[in-house]
């Protein structure tokens, strides 16, 4: 007898009729809600308060402090070197500014330089706040005060703000650097010029002054520091031209090269063979010079190297060989 055959049972999991939706309650969800391209977002307005007449003032001031700031490292420079506040610590202005700052020497030279141009640019705002209309006090001053001098007829002054702007101008006299700066302040239309516009307006000025560079390589010519405080004390110091430029020179003197303007060179018209003597010189003292030097062999150097001659005389002789002899870099035969 045969069995009837077995029905086999659907199995179902209640957790899989839980988890289905009914297609109607699901499109129900969907079209209920309202489509984002539609909604409305409520934004609550912020009013702005105008700056008050004291925060106005606190902003210029603050300006001014940042835009300042080179200036006031330069000048701050300037004083440690020339009050040697530093040989509590330090040999040399170059190791203290290396060591304190992480500054070449080089770099803080520019930016004593830039202290310096930025003082003579500043001139120009007290000279424009004297400019009065038949002898009468422009009437702007009365609400500026002392303090905002540089306010002057034309508004407020143009001044630079960092030292890439103040750079191109060092190679410049005080009274050319003036008119430099004015001019690059009207090519950027009014406001602070970048240093590519002041560079090269420096440049087209140095072009029309352009003086024929006549020197020589291996010409030995007397230092003029005058208003360059890049060269400040090597003025009267000879240097040897190793280098003819268009508007300068480059000079090897005993510590190292610089790079000279036409302005502060001035040759001794020595002949050839006292320009040889003058290198053999120079060759000796550069063997003995370094920072690490005692200050008083430092300065014997640096008269050695101011001599208005093309030679040593007996004693300046005797000593730089003794100097030679103690530090043991006398040339060898």
């Amino acid at each position: 007898m045969n069995n009837p055959p077995l029905k086999r049972k659907k199995s179902t999991s209640a957790a899989s009729d839980d988890s289905k939706t009914p297609p109607d309650s699901a499109n129900e969800d969907i079209f209920g809600q309202e489509s984002p391209a539609l909604a409305t977002i409520t934004v609550t307005a912020v009013e702005v308060p105008e700056l008050t007449e004291e925060e106005q003032c606190d902003r210029l001031h603050l300006e001014r402090k940042v835009e300042r700031a080179f200036f006031e490292a330069g000048k701050a420079l300037m004083e440690l070197r020339d009050r040697r506040l530093y040989r509590s610590t330090h040999k040399t202005f170059e190791e203290y500014c290396r060591s304190r700052f992480g500054y070449t020497r080089m770099a803080a030279t520019y930016k004593i330089a830039a202290a310096t141009v930025m003082e003579n640019l500043s001139t120009i705002g007290l000279q424009n706040a004297e400019i009065t209309t038949d002898g009468l006090q422009p009437p702007q001053m009365s609400t500026i005060g002392l303090q905002n001098v540089e306010m002057s007829i034309s508004g407020l002054q143009i001044l630079p703000t960092n030292e890439r702007q103040v750079r191109p101008l060092v190679a410049l006299e005080p009274e050319v650097q003036r008119t430099a700066w004015q001019q690059a302040v009207q090519v950027a239309g009014g406001k602070v010029p970048t240093g590519r516009i002041v560079k090269d307006v420096v440049q087209r000025i140095m072009e029309r002054t352009q003086v024929p560079n006549t020197y020589q390589i291996g010409e030995v010519c007397q230092i003029l520091a005058k208003d360059n405080p890049e060269l400040r004390g090597k003025g009267g110091c000879w240097g040897i031209v190793s280098a003819v430029n268009d508007f300068s020179c480059t000079v090897r003197m005993w510590d190292c090269e610089y790079t000279v303007g036409l302005q502060h060179l001035k040759s001794y018209n020595y002949l050839p063979a006292e320009c040889e003597q003058i290198r053999v010189i120079c060759d000796r003292i550069s063997r003995v010079y370094s920072d690490s030097l005692e200050e008083t062999v430092k300065s014997l150097l640096q008269l050695l190297g101011k001599v208005n001659r093309p030679y040593l005389t007996a004693v300046e002789e005797k000593l730089l060989t003794v100097l030679e002899v103690e530090y043991g870099r006398e040339i060898t035969p």
